[in-house]
């Protein structure tokens, strides 16, 4: 016991400098959280103040490359350098440095700047064929005719199917004289417009005010073979709570203990599930509760998520994240591929509301969730291709 004791002193102080010295070495350097590919650029966001003189870039040839080195610079995670096009790649190059590699062809310059709002993001302007989510065009060469060129659609085979939620007799939530049935129809419609612009095939639930039963719903889903499903809905609370409640969120199906969800669940089941046994629910819900569907449905939802909020934030003040979360939802149980329940805010917050019926809104919406669509499908996409 001695002998412990003096050797426990001597352990705590290796600790002590082991932690210290670790410390000095990373407290100097900055943090990559995010990239993404909006409108033509490739946006860095860092986790703290971006110093312009840390980039190195310069360019290398056959191929055209156009290089940046980001010193002093870590990846934040795994996920980082995922979703950013086939032209852009990204990885850390050495321990303190963080390289950025876009393939173009010749005559490209880009352009790179730090935006006057931020102090931790900087841009690089990409060439046209990298815009993520849109079609490439290219040119191509014939036996007898040259010259000629035609569009490359990446997104030819990744159907979508919207569901935009209640229709008919049910009329889902109701405030200031406003449903959310036609709130949910009129984003849906949006989502699919901005969809085959990304050049994704794209089939509706339902396309005018009728009910759908659930087997209907997710029925379509599987019959065009969708490698993705996303239901539409808007959120709501009783009048004492109007003017607090609001936020927008992403769920996918899992049980879950949570109030909060287990009440929007209920709301949003109740007419879906009229003449059902609560056994045959329990029953049929626990049997797609595991296995890969999940986990994919929850990659889908986080990138949804955060691409709504990026879009909305553009434009608009004070809009609540409230997260990805999980809850029984029944229109979720039928779909066998990655699904994910949209609530697009609170119809019964007045400020919201209004919000949620502007057109430029809903267009914000609707670009959130298609580029989200498609960060999620290349992310994946890219990590079959690593298996």
């Amino acid at each position: 016991m001695e002998k412990i004791s003096k050797v426990m002193p001597i352990l705590s102080r290796v600790f002590f400098l082991i932690l210290l010295v670790n410390t000095l070495l990373f407290s100097g350097f900055n943090s990559l959280q995010k990239a993404t590919v909006k409108k033509g650029e490739l946006n860095l966001f860092f986790s703290k103040k971006f110093n312009k003189k840390d980039v190195k870039h310069f360019m290398l040839s056959k191929p055209h490359r156009e290089i940046y080195d980001f010193k002093n610079t870590r990846l934040a995670h795994k996920r980082v350098p995922l979703g950013l096009g086939k032209y852009v790649r990204m990885a850390q190059y050495k321990k303190d440095i963080v390289r950025v590699v876009i393939t173009a062809t010749k005559g490209y310059k880009p352009t790179a700047y730090q935006p006057l709002f931020s102090t931790k993001e900087y841009h690089i302007s990409l060439p046209k064929s990298t815009a993520s989510g849109k079609c490439i065009t290219y040119s191509i060469e014939k036996k007898k005719k040259k010259g000629q060129s035609r569009t490359y659609n990446p997104h030819k085979y990744e159907v979508i199917v919207i569901d935009a939620g209640h229709g008919g007799h049910d009329t889902g939530a109701i405030a200031g004289g406003k449903r959310e049935k036609d709130l949910v129809l009129q984003v849906a419609k949006r989502l699919e417009k901005e969809l085959k612009k990304h050049g994704h095939p794209v089939y509706m639930t339902r396309r005018r005010d009728r009910f759908l039963k659930l087997p209907q719903r997710t029925k379509i889903a599987d019959k065009k073979k969708a490698v993705v499903f996303i239901s539409i809905h808007a959120n709501s609370v009783p009048r004492s709570k109007r003017n607090k409640v609001h936020g927008i969120e992403t769920f996918f199906l899992q049980n879950t203990r949570d109030a909060k969800s287990q009440r929007i669940a209920v709301r949003e089941n109740k007419a879906v599930l009229k003449g059902t046994t609560k056994l045959s629910r329990n029953v049929i819900i626990d049997s797609v509760l595991t296995g890969p569907k999940i986990v994919e449905s929850n990659k889908l939802a986080i990138d949804v998520q955060r691409h709504m909020m990026h879009q909305l934030r553009t434009k608009y003040i004070g809009v609540k994240d409230s997260g990805v979360r999980h809850a029984p939802f029944w229109v979720l149980v039928g779909a066998s591929r990655p699904s994910i329940l949209v609530e697009i805010g609170y119809i019964s917050h007045p400020r919201e509301r209004k919000r949620l019926f502007t057109p430029a809104y809903q267009e914000l919406l609707a670009k959130g969730i298609a580029d989200g669509v498609d960060s999620y499908l290349s992310n994946r996409k890219k990590e079959i291709d690593i298996q």
